[in-house]
């Protein structure tokens, strides 16, 4: 078991050979920085602000992934057996991490670091037993990895205004009470890529439209104009001050949505010439909706969620609703998964392996009575088969294909 192997790995009783076997490659990674902190290819903050604070799609699709995936139950077996585990100071934790965080809001921030940033980091609070008593996410920005002689980070760095504090990295075993989750990037071996990158030339352009008719709504919801001043042939015209002047008095009066409408009043030999919407401005609202489809399928989220006006991929909510799920949010939840069972779990005993209850996921619902229909529907299994396909334990005496067969009648 994990647990057995790393503590004979840091007791030494491994073989010399075996403990000092690491990545042909490590080193060379990390020649260039070895020792030092390596900084985030990209700056978080802007990347959060631009992105998630002020573009309403990616807010949409950052909330509907983490608050999914944080509502899904966590459930505890035995590993290598369907043998439940109903209580357990591992579901304990998972369920109530801090004292300042519930499991859903914890699970809500990790997910949503990873979803911004591309990187994610947990710290776990051990007591003088080496069990983890509370988990506490890390912001991405404040934290930077050292790397160490062979590929492996040495320690983890983390920052609070001007303040530093080292987490350590076993040497060893590689283990530490930092979790660093991270998604593929090509060009980085230390840090993970945001959707955010993939999608930072759609979210500009969503801004700009949303900036661009903000400004228009400002205006009174109308494009501007020009006011043309017709001169006497040997006048020169108007000056520097009286242009600005005139600028400034009818933006006064006429510029806003409280003045909307006004009938314009000019006095001597002026003409106002309206502006009106061009093509090109009309399409506007169209690459609005182009842009926020494009943001949505880097998150994988179906754009009917986000509310894209016209995308007719899927029939109805329900079935976009079904396709997230069963494309994003739960390949994200086998991800943690795995991570945890590899990071948290061996920390209380060996044998145990987390899950997830998909019977709390409504937009599974479908499929979930689809394969329940199946297996009703086959009469070559017994009664017992059914059973246990459906996730229920056994019976006695149900061994049979039909339930007239019970008990030999």
């Amino acid at each position: 078991m994990m647990m057995s192997w790393l503590k004979r790995l840091t007791s030494g009783s491994l073989r010399p050979d075996l403990e000092q076997k690491a990545s042909g490659t490590g080193s060379i990674v990390a020649y260039n920085v070895l020792g030092q902190p390596v900084w985030t290819p990209k700056r978080y903050d802007s990347l959060a602000e631009e992105g998630y604070q002020k573009n309403v799609i990616v807010y949409r699709c950052v909330n509907l992934i983490a608050r999914g995936l944080a509502s899904v139950p966590w459930l505890l077996y035995r590993r290598n057996s369907d043998q439940e585990v109903e209580k357990h100071p591992l579901l304990n934790l998972l369920n109530s991490p801090s004292p300042r965080q519930a499991g859903s809001a914890f699970m809500e921030a990790v997910v949503g670091y990873l979803l911004l940033a591309g990187n994610t980091y947990i710290e776990a609070v051990l007591d003088h037993q080496g069990i983890p008593q509370e988990l506490h996410p890390l912001r991405p920005d404040r934290m930077k990895i050292i790397p160490g002689s062979d590929g492996v980070p040495l320690a983890y760095e983390y920052s609070v205004g001007g303040h530093r504090k080292q987490l350590a990295v076993d040497s060893l075993s590689g283990k530490s009470s930092v979790l660093h989750l991270k998604t593929f990037h090509p060009l980085n071996d230390w840090y993970g890529m945001s959707a955010i990158e993939a999608a930072a030339g759609a979210i500009d352009q969503h801004n700009a439209v949303a900036g661009h008719n903000l400004s228009l709504l400002q205006n009174g919801g109308r494009p501007s104009g020009a006011l043309l001043v017709k001169t006497p042939p040997h006048n020169g015209g108007l000056t520097d001050a009286q242009r600005d002047s005139l600028r400034q008095d009818v933006k006064q009066a006429y510029q806003g949505t409280s003045n909307a409408g006004k009938v314009m009043v000019l006095e001597g030999d002026f003409e106002w010439k309206e502006m009106g919407l061009s093509p090109k401005d009309l399409d506007f609202i169209e690459g609005k909706n182009l842009s926020a489809r494009e943001i949505a399928q880097a998150y994988g989220v179906p754009p009917m969620l986000v509310g894209v006006p016209g995308d007719a991929t899927f029939a109805n909510y329900k079935e976009a609703r079904f396709h997230l799920w069963e494309d994003t949010i739960i390949p994200l939840l086998e991800f943690f998964v795995a991570e945890f069972n590899l990071w948290l779990a061996p920390y209380f005993e060996d044998d145990l392996r987390l899950s997830y209850d998909t019977d709390s996921i409504p937009a599974l619902a479908p499929k979930r009575e689809a394969a329940w229909a199946k297996i009703i529907a086959a009469d070559f299994l017994t009664i017992n088969e059914k059973r246990q396909a459906v996730g229920y334990t056994p019976l006695q005496g149900y061994d049979c294909i039909e339930r007239s067969q019970v008990n030999g009648n």
